[in-house]
């Protein structure tokens, strides 16, 4: 007769064998890791490996079983940026905007598991232009670059009062700092439309490259002397930003032009698929300047991104990679060349696409060009068939939780390659409740389906989700 602590310690060996990360990093090795299998043979790995741990679990006896799940359930002994940190060897942050941060629960979350936060829309341009879509707030005339230049008044109070959150708790706790990244300068979508138009009035003409080179020169270096220059209340809370964000066509996985969607006019306030860079510069010639102002203004360890989404399609992975490759043609010293420091995969993943095989290759793909990859968006959208019952709940965690899981694998398999350097994970919010996905968004994106969604680590009740300890383990 074997006693009941054999019987646990045997069903955790059982699920430990086929479990399909390998947490210990480059030495330890599965069979399903090690093989080069097509896409629907690791699919069938991850189904099979759930299985067999079900199974596994049902064979236990009901006070193992219930050891299990109390062991697995006790989040206050797990803590997730330490188990990301020993298990993938990097950080992981998450998104959050300013409401979020004010919900004392969803702030207990943040500085419990997580150590780098992105501000979900505070950083972005039209928000420093204080959400004034029509018309400027306001206007002034600077000196800049030798000559008078006028430009629109900015306002950094909502991303201000995050910073200074954020400030207190690092002051206060020097071994548990929370970084931030920034989030984003150079956008098709949350750009106000009257930015590229003469007199900032978008019934004028568009004006030419040269004068959308001062301005987009003087934007750059005015948001990051704000919050990363020598003088900044806020240098050093940063350890990078976004410079440009979704410049690669879905349609053409070429870059994104002025009319990727003929129903969106360009006289509309805000794009969520159309660009106005594009239609100005017709050419790449914005984002090559962009990067060249953001090595030119960010501080030396400020590390500086490309961004996109759809990043595992197999031919907008090689459009994003010529885009890389373009930039990184240019590097050169500050005020001479580009700099970019990683691709920032944004992972915003279905429940079925994108494959294991197309994530880890991508991934390969990046390193190969930038040499650092980092997933920055990440969050999955719900079963088509999820109409958020309570009685599809369980079915859908589960799903869920073999869908990171999947993502996860991929992630390990790819960092066992010499050529790929993962160094971060950031998650697109932290409760469901709060994700962008429970509502359509007016800029591109977000729910299509107006069903509900559960796609995050924490649920309504601000408890982990089984799809949590994927990572936390």
């Amino acid at each position: 007769m074997i006693n009941k602590k054999w019987k646990f310690a045997l069903s955790l060996m059982l699920s430990a064998s086929v479990l399909l990360t390998a947490c210990g990093g480059k030495d330890v090795q599965s069979s399903n890791n090690e093989t080069s299998a097509s896409v629907s043979s690791v699919e069938t790995s991850v189904s099979s490996a759930s299985e067999e741990k079900t199974e596994s679990a049902e064979n236990s006896t009901s006070e193992a079983s219930a050891e299990e799940t109390k062991t697995e359930t006790a989040a206050e002994d797990l803590i997730l940026k330490d188990c990301v940190e020993k298990n993938l060897g990097c950080f992981v942050g998450c998104a959050a905007t300013e409401n979020e941060l004010a919900d004392p629960k969803v702030w207990d979350i943040i500085t419990k598991h997580f150590n780098a936060v992105t501000f979900g829309n505070e950083l972005k341009p039209d928000a420093l232009f204080n959400y004034s879509l029509s018309k400027p707030s306001g206007t002034e005339t600077v000196s800049f670059n030798g000559e008078d230049l006028l430009v629109p008044k900015m306002d950094y109070s909502r991303a201000e009062r995050m910073l200074k959150k954020i400030k207190k708790w690092n002051d206060e706790n020097p071994d548990n700092i929370i970084k931030v990244r920034g989030h984003v300068l150079v956008w098709h979508s949350q750009t106000p439309e009257w930015f590229f138009h003469e007199d900032y009035d978008k019934s004028k003409p568009y004006v030419d490259k040269d004068t959308m080179n001062k301005r987009l020169e003087w934007y750059i270096c005015t948001v990051l002397t704000h919050f990363t220059g020598e003088d900044s209340e806020w240098k050093g809370m940063f350890y990078g930003w976004d410079v440009v964000n979704e410049a690669i066509s879905d349609a053409t996985c070429s870059y994104r032009s002025d009319n990727e969607n003929p129903n969106e006019k360009l006289s509309e306030d805000r794009h969520g698929s159309n660009s106005s860079w594009w239609h100005v510069y017709e050419s790449n010639e914005f984002i090559i300047n962009a990067f060249k102002y953001a090595n030119k203004y960010a501080p030396a360890d400020l590390e500086l991104y490309y961004n996109d989404y759809n990043d595992s399609n197999l031919d907008k992975t090689q459009g994003i990679v010529k885009l890389l490759q373009a930039v990184k043609d240019e590097e050169g010293e500050p005020g001479v060349g580009t700099r970019i420091s990683a691709m920032g995969m944004q992972g915003h993943y279905g429940m079925e696409n994108p494959s294991y095989n197309n994530i880890e290759a991508a991934i390969k793909s990046y390193c190969k060009v930038v040499g650092h990859v980092q997933m920055t968006e990440v969050d999955i959208s719900a079963s088509s068939d999820y109409t958020g019952d309570a009685s599809q709940k369980d079915e859908e965690n589960e799903k869920l939780k073999k869908r990171y899981n999947m993502i996860n694998f991929a992630i390990t398999a790819a960092m066992k390659k010499e050529e790929v350097n993962f160094d971060g994970i950031t998650f697109w919010g932290t409760v469901d409740h709060y994700s962008w996905l429970q509502s359509r968004s007016n800029v591109g994106g977000g729910n299509t389906t107006g069903l509900p969604q559960m796609p995050l680590l924490f649920d309504e009740n601000y408890e982990p989700k089984p799809c949590f300890y994927v990572f936390a383990k």
